[in-house]
C-alpha cells in the first residue's frame, strides 16, 4: 500500500540570529587594483592574501587612530586635519612633503581628481566633492 507523501517536519529556528556580526571589509577588488598598481610583476594567491590581511589590519588601526583624533577634539566626524595629523605623527607628511604631493605622487588620477581641487578656465577653482 502507498503511504501518504508527507513533508519532512523543518526544525524551527531561534529568534536571535545564530551568526556573528560580521565585520565590514574593505573590497578585495580594491585591495588588488590598489596593489597591483604599485606592483608590476605577478602575485602569487598566498602573497595577496597575506596583503589582503595586512590592508584590513592597516585600515581598521587607521579608523581607530582618526576615531581617536575626532573624539579627542569634541567632534562626531573625521575631518581632512585629522587624517593630515594622522600623517604628519607617522612620518609620512612634513613640512617639505605636504599632503597634496603625497596624494599627486602616488595616487592615480581618478583618486586625484576627487580630492585636490581643480582649475577650470576662467581661473576658477572648484574643489570636486
Amino acid at each position: 500500500a502507498l503511504q501518504l507523501l508527507r513533508p519532512k517536519p523543518v526544525p524551527k529556528r531561534l529568534k536571535t540570529s545564530q551568526r556573528k556580526p560580521r565585520e565590514p571589509q574593505v573590497a578585495r577588488s580594491l585591495i588588488k587594483e590598489i596593489f597591483s598598481h604599485f606592483v608590476k610583476i605577478p602575485v602569487t594567491r598566498d602573497a595577496f592574501k597575506v596583503v589582503e590581511k595586512c590592508s584590513e589590519r592597516f585600515f581598521k588601526q587607521l579608523s581607530n587612530d582618526l576615531e581617536a583624533y575626532s573624539n579627542h577634539a569634541g567632534r562626531k566626524t573625521v575631518e581632512m586635519a585629522d587624517l593630515e595629523l594622522l600623517m604628519r605623527r607617522q612620518g609620512l607628511v612634513t613640512d617639505k612633503m605636504p599632503l597634496h604631493v603625497l596624494i599627486e605622487r602616488y595616487l592615480p588620477l581618478e583618486y586625484r581628481k576627487l580630492l585636490i581641487p581643480v582649475a577650470v578656465s576662467g581661473n576658477k577653482v572648484i574643489p570636486l566633492k
